[in-house]
């Protein structure tokens, strides 16, 4: 219903932000580390927003992005998981951070967020890692694709390609990523190993 909303940012509490525009204060439910990132108050400012709507449940969640936006509502779908624990991942772990963990098959790393615990962390890997495929996160570069990086090739093993997708994720250019896996695979690599020597191999 609302992708966006653009005001004047009136008051910062704990979970929420009271954002007027036309004459209406809008109250917003996001968590402190985004709403740092949204201005000061009485700042002109512009929030992502989701209208989340159950039966005994209307609530505006907002981001300061649209990619925490969308993380934010794929989240959501999945089993388990709903708005609180949504929000406290979207604040917690950045989009290109949380696509590394799902794609690397990090559990430790989810469950860091309050509210997630490891069969929790473990549903979100299950889930969403083929969701993930051709979902676009904002990276150094701009626009990416998770799982179709470019210079990746069908004859690729799948440890490759998803350590040329973390590569990615993480900043690094497609080339950069194909040149740094392919000189440092072997067969059988785990992901994670090859991930950790594909980045010395960068650095």
């Amino acid at each position: 219903m609302y992708a966006y909303i653009k005001g004047l940012l009136i008051q910062k509490k704990e979970e929420f932000v009271v954002l007027e525009a036309g004459g209406i204060g809008y109250k917003i439910f996001c968590h402190p580390p985004m709403q740092d990132r949204f201005g000061k108050t009485g700042d002109k400012v512009c929030i992502f927003t989701y209208l989340y709507v159950r039966e005994d449940t209307f609530a505006l969640y907002g981001f300061p992005s649209q990619e925490e936006h969308d993380m934010f509502i794929m989240l959501l779908a999945v089993a388990g998981i709903g708005p609180k624990v949504a929000l406290a991942l979207v604040a917690q772990v950045m989009p290109s951070q949380f696509a590394l963990a799902v794609i690397t098959g990090d559990v430790k790393r989810l469950t860091q967020v309050k509210g997630v615990g490891k069969k929790g962390a473990e549903r979100l890997i299950l889930e969403l890692k083929d969701k993930l495929k051709g979902f676009a996160f904002e990276g150094a570069d701009g626009e990416f694709i998770v799982d179709n990086v470019a210079g990746a090739l069908a004859s690729d093993s799948r440890q490759m390609q998803e350590a040329m997708s973390a590569l990615v994720i993480l900043g690094y250019s497609a080339l950069e990523a194909r040149k740094a896996v392919t000189a440092v695979y072997k067969e059988d690599m785990a992901v994670e190993e090859l991930i950790r020597l594909s980045l010395r191999a960068l650095i």
